[in-house]
């Protein structure tokens, strides 16, 4: 039985679907929704913002919630439903001279020639403080291998603020998202392996796979679904998977946000198949609207490992990430001693101030205003391209504030767009 908030937000995104209100058109205000739905302020304000993290509405201050998904221009592709049988990886070198060139990690807002945002010139001076703090003989050790306890202790906190409770001895610093994926597959995998993966999905774990030797199973996702969970699980009755790497917060390439019943079933699937779950959370900070808790949230069984770095959010430049190993964080911990020994120390103890003096939280809302702008513009390009562009997919660019995503997308106005402004 449907509870109360999802009857509402049923109601109002068939609203949507039938263009009741129209795009950029402002929804009915809070109070009318109570008197009119006979709920409380607390339930209408949920479904509200259920719909906000799906990106088919947006709160603005003082206004009230507005229609930003115009259903009837957005047609999501048909995924296939077959997946082929788990065969060793091979990337391409095309793959290869993009991952060198950083062709498709431009994420940040455009900005003017010689133009620094103002959240970089405070975690500049926050890096700049911490560097002078290093006096006596502190620079001339090693940090701890699970990183330094105060950027811990921040992580713990900014987790806790979406929903998810994680101590900071329960946190390991990494050198990127990209190092805490790779820490996660050698924790829980051996070689010859099967590891489920997204497809389409990031090559970035593809190049890790081919180089720890696992075999890969392509799982279609869609992007308004993600990962397609039924025929996930028909390949768990086919094939000994060892674990499954998926972005339930905004996928690469195609920024779906997969839903609560789908999180879940992937979580009774895991224990019914003693799979490990390696969570990408890289893009959830970037969220227009309320940000999407973890799956990690829902993790009963500690069977998944979340991902994440500060390379979409702040500064790809940093090679600051983290990860939270569940029963496997032992083992991580002495592979992070084993493969990279210890991080910056200065640059932690940067960024933990930088967090803690609320300079990330301020950075952070204006990060995602002038995504939001950029993504107005790149939608209003898109729909003034001939008829036959006119059912390009997009979801992804209104749900998230990433946009040229780390896998590239073959459509003409997609490509063009991304390459500088996102």
């Amino acid at each position: 039985m449907e509870h109360r908030y999802q009857q509402l937000e049923s109601w109002l995104l068939q609203g949507i679907r039938e263009q009741r209100w129209q795009l950029g058109e402002r929804l009915p205000s809070i109070r009318t929704l109570c008197e009119q739905q006979g709920l409380s302020k607390a339930t209408v304000q949920h479904a509200l913002q259920r719909l906000e993290a799906q990106g088919l509405v947006e709160a603005r201050p003082k206004a009230g919630y507005f229609v930003t998904l115009q259903p009837r221009s957005i047609r999501a592709p048909r995924s296939r439903t077959q997946v082929d049988a788990p065969r060793p990886v091979t990337v391409s070198e095309l793959f290869l001279d993009i991952m060198r060139r950083s062709a498709a990690f431009d994420l940040l807002p455009d900005l003017h020639a010689g133009e620094v945002p103002p959240g970089i010139v405070a975690l500049n001076r926050a890096l700049g403080r911490a560097l002078r703090r290093q006096k006596g003989d502190d620079h001339q050790y090693y940090d701890a291998p699970a990183g330094d306890p105060a950027l811990r202790e921040q992580l713990s906190l900014h987790a806790a603020r979406r929903g998810w409770t994680v101590l900071p001895e329960q946190l390991c610093i990494t050198s990127g998202c990209q190092h805490a994926l790779f820490l996660a597959l050698l924790a829980c995998c051996r070689r010859g392996d099967i590891v489920a993966v997204e497809s389409p999905g990031f090559y970035g774990v593809l190049q890790l796979l081919e180089q720890l030797e696992l075999q890969v199973i392509e799982v279609p996702s869609s992007s308004d679904q993600g990962m397609d969970i039924d025929a996930l699980e028909a390949a768990l009755g086919r094939w000994d998977i060892r674990a499954c790497v998926v972005s339930p917060a905004f996928a690469t390439p195609g920024g779906a946000l997969m839903p609560e019943e789908a999180r879940k079933r992937l979580l009774a699937l895991a224990d019914q198949h003693d799979l490990a779950i390696i969570e990408d959370d890289i893009y959830a900070d970037t969220a227009f609207g309320q940000v999407p808790d973890p799956l990690k949230a829902l993790d009963g069984a500690d069977r998944v490992i979340l991902c994440s770095s500060f390379s979409k959010s702040l500064s790809r430049d940093l090679r600051l990430g983290w990860v939270s190993g569940a029963r496997w964080h032992q083992k991580i911990l002495h592979l992070k001693l084993v493969t990279q020994l210890a991080s910056s120390r200065y640059q932690q103890q940067g960024v933990a101030d930088f967090m803690q003096d609320g300079s990330y939280a301020a950075h952070l809302r204006r990060q995602r205003n002038e995504l939001r702008t950029q993504r107005d513009r790149l939608i209003a390009s898109l729909h003034a391209w001939p008829g036959r562009f006119a059912s390009v997919h997009h979801s992804a660019v209104w749900r998230s504030g990433w946009s040229c995503p780390r896998q590239s997308i073959p459509s003409p106005p997609t490509r063009r767009h991304c390459s500088r402004a996102w």
